[in-house]
């Protein structure tokens, strides 16, 4: 088993965040791991994307040509990475900031409108554990259980507050019913 994902968008919403928890979950696992963050020379707002490959098997290359997953965070994202998605592979987007759908139809795709959930929940930069979940639960690349705790536990206990909202957030994007 061979998962190769892109996660892309704009600096500041988490992308490497998000890209770190996920290695660090295969990790855990025992998996072999790749993470490649690629990102500008901005802090925020800048383009940002992360490769994380998570596999059973030796990983010959970090480099990613033809993703099995795309999570995109904004509409030039999901612009330069859907046409490369993988036949059978699955398409997460944030419907807040794409409005367009694929036309193909040798994907699977999944919106969902975390950078609203998100701001609803009174954090926008909650919006990539938010998109974590809703991916969790439509992958099936961890447990529940298992990937909420990596979210949630890694944090020390100056951060309670924030181990809370990520759990709320982690919730919100498993529990979406688009």
């Amino acid at each position: 088993m061979t998962n190769k994902i892109i996660l892309a968008g704009f600096g500041g919403q988490g992308i490497l965040f998000l890209g770190k928890k996920l290695a660090t979950a295969g990790m855990d696992k025992d998996l072999n791991v790749t993470w490649l963050p690629s990102y500008g020379p901005e802090q925020r707002g800048g383009t940002c994307n992360c490769s994380v490959i998570l596999s059973d098997t030796d990983i010959s290359s970090p480099i990613i040509g033809s993703p099995d997953t795309l999570v995109a965070f904004n509409i030039q994202s999901y612009d330069k990475f859907m046409p490369r998605i993988t036949p059978g592979g699955k398409l997460f987007a944030d419907s807040t900031l794409i409005d367009k759908r694929p036309e193909r139809n040798d994907i699977e795709s999944f919106f969902i409108p975390a950078t609203q959930m998100a701001n609803d929940l009174g954090s926008p930069k909650l919006v990539n554990v938010i998109m974590l979940g809703f991916v969790i639960k439509h992958t099936g690349l961890f447990e529940y259980d298992y990937i909420r705790g990596v979210l949630t536990d890694s944090l020390p206990a100056s951060k309670a507050a924030l181990r809370e909202a990520n759990g709320r957030a982690f919730d919100a994007g498993y529990g979406y019913e688009g």
